[in-house]
């Protein structure tokens, strides 16, 4: 089992292209095992568009893996997604991690689109077939409730093969869909106690389907700073998070240095996850770069001094 530890990025911290790119290098240069770009469409946060992120970082990189964490399959037409993914996934040389997931019924991505979020799980699930049977076959012809094709087919399909096929959320409907479809499972803002009854839920479905998921393709991801608690942008990071979630935010992230960064890690490979997605909080994008650099210095070599143990 090989346990990865990935950065994650939810708005756009920086001042400028040339900034983001400076950071985008580093981690390529550093062999940073993958980079996910969090999806949002709606809201005055500044945030980059998931799919255009992948496209863009196919053409910059040339190590990094890179995915959504998660792009919302209940608002993109299943067709083009396949196609947009087929499409990077091949620029990039087989290095995309697609990962889709519901998304908020609340969020102001659905109304501003036009979408119905009625029967949305049913068409996420009708979507998730479509993709899969896009990337894998030709001549695909599907009628469910939402979505309809007739001798359907895509070229080129992606390198990979198979395609990862990731997919987010806790609830038992995200279970069932990680079971039928995925190749791996990733967790929302959750501590490991969350996480565990999860997993277990998961690998029992998978029995009824007939399938596996490797061992090491169950991830969680966790916010992480080098610094201390009491700073303001630490205080500020657990009150919107809080308010989010409505619950107390302590144990969703690590902050301090090393030991504690790993000491969570820790926590959540005992409840069974091995790929991590970990996203610093700072105030800039000066304090990204120089948590990245921390990040490379400090936490990847451990990462692979775990490695070099399983």
């Amino acid at each position: 089992m090989t346990i990865g530890a990935g950065l994650g990025m939810a708005n756009f911290p920086f001042e400028n292209a040339k900034d983001f790119w400076e950071w985008v290098d580093l981690c390529d240069a550093a062999r940073v095992n993958s980079l996910w770009q969090s999806d949002r469409i709606i809201g005055t946060d500044p945030f980059l568009e998931c799919m255009s992120v992948m496209a863009a970082l196919a053409g910059r990189t040339k190590h990094v893996k890179f995915g959504m964490n998660v792009a919302s399959l209940g608002l993109r037409d299943p067709v083009l997604t396949a196609k947009a993914c087929a499409t990077i996934d091949v620029l990039s040389d087989g290095r995309l991690l697609p990962a889709f997931g519901l998304g908020s019924a609340r969020s102001r991505d659905y109304a501003a689109t036009g979408t119905d979020t009625r029967g949305r799980g049913r068409k996420m699930n009708e979507a998730l077939e479509i993709v899969t049977r896009l990337w894998t076959g030709t001549g695909v012809s599907f009628e469910g409730e939402f979505y309809r094709l007739d001798d359907a087919s895509i070229a080129p399909r992606p390198i990979q093969k198979p395609m990862p096929l990731w997919i987010g959320g806790s609830a038992a409907q995200a279970v069932e869909r990680t079971a039928r479809w995925g190749t791996g499972w990733q967790a929302g803002i959750e501590t490991p106690e969350d996480v565990a009854p999860v997993i277990d839920a998961i690998k029992t479905a998978l029995t009824r389907y007939g399938r596996d998921i490797d061992e090491d393709h169950y991830g969680a991801g966790f916010a992480f700073r080098f610094g201390s608690p009491d700073e303001p942008v630490c205080r500020r990071y657990d009150e919107v998070l809080s308010k989010r979630l409505g619950k107390d935010p302590r144990g969703l992230s690590a902050v301090g240095g090393t030991e504690e960064i790993m000491a969570l890690v820790d926590r959540f490979r005992r409840a069974g996850v091995h790929k991590f997605v970990l996203r610093p909080i700072t105030t800039d994008g000066g304090d990204v770069m120089l948590q990245t650099e921390r990040f490379i210095e400090h936490v990847q070599p451990e990462i692979e001094r775990l490695n070099q143990t399983h």
